[in-house]
């Protein structure tokens, strides 16, 4: 059976949810490397770039100067090139969330590995670097077979999965969302938001709101860290 978090839970369950499968699957990135001295937490957005959304996004993020990590789908960077060239020049990370929004259990093996490639070469085009860096891969819906992990890392990706999901792409009220975000959210927390086309047209409030909430916590916050000795993800 595929291993995902459901799409509708109880807001304390997914906590308990996460450490399960963090144990089940720790060839993933789940939460940020403890740091015993600091309250770090990431904020994360899947499913953009979106014409209207992201800028948007984006500008809130500018104005509180934080950094974040964007897993882009590949044809809509095909679409919006600017976009992606302008979350890279604020300095944000950028990974994989796959070509179009379909799970990677639907995928064959070679589907795939051809997405992720495809994904990575649209986003050199428009962004410039190389492919190896954007080999950070979160999986649409968080659906993913336990073979999956082990082709992703043997392909040379990072997997990166979530610690906080308040459901913001259910469009629940956006006070609802923050509340979920606090009372989910630890340090080290990947915190999970949408810049697409759902949940993304309150994705700028919800955020407007979080950032100076979780700072009166004491958190600060990173940009994934998606360095780390992996084969190239070139690699057969």
């Amino acid at each position: 059976m595929p291993f995902w978090p459901p799409q509708i839970l109880p807001s304390a369950l997914y906590p308990l949810l996460q450490q399960g499968l963090k144990t089940l699957f720790p060839e993933a990135l789940w939460d940020l490397p403890p740091d015993p001295q600091k309250r770090q937490v990431a904020l994360t957005f899947d499913d953009g770039p979106h014409p209207e959304y992201t800028p948007t996004l984006l500008q809130v993020l500018q104005e509180f100067q934080v950094p974040a990590t964007f897993f882009v789908l590949g044809e809509r960077v095909q679409r919006w090139p600017h976009l992606a060239r302008k979350i890279r020049q604020q300095s944000h990370g950028i990974g994989l969330h796959g070509w179009q929004h379909r799970s990677f259990t639907q995928l064959s093996r070679g589907e795939l590995l051809q997405s992720l490639r495809r994904s990575q070469d649209t986003l050199v085009a428009a962004c410039g670097g190389t492919p190896e860096e954007y080999r950070a891969v979160r999986p649409p819906n968080g659906l993913f077979w336990p073979r999956t992990l082990t082709d992703l890392r043997s392909w040379g990706y990072l997997p990166v999965m979530w610690s906080v999901v308040p459901e913001d792409w259910l469009c629940p009220p956006v006070a609802v969302v923050v509340e979920r975000v606090l009372n989910q959210v630890r340090p080290g927390s990947l915190i999970v938001l949408h810049d697409g086309v759902q949940g993304g047209s309150q994705v700028a409030e919800v955020v407007c709101r979080l950032i100076p909430a979780l700072g009166e916590q004491g958190f600060d916050f990173v940009r994934l860290p998606l360095s780390g000795k992996l084969p190239s993800c070139r690699g057969n």
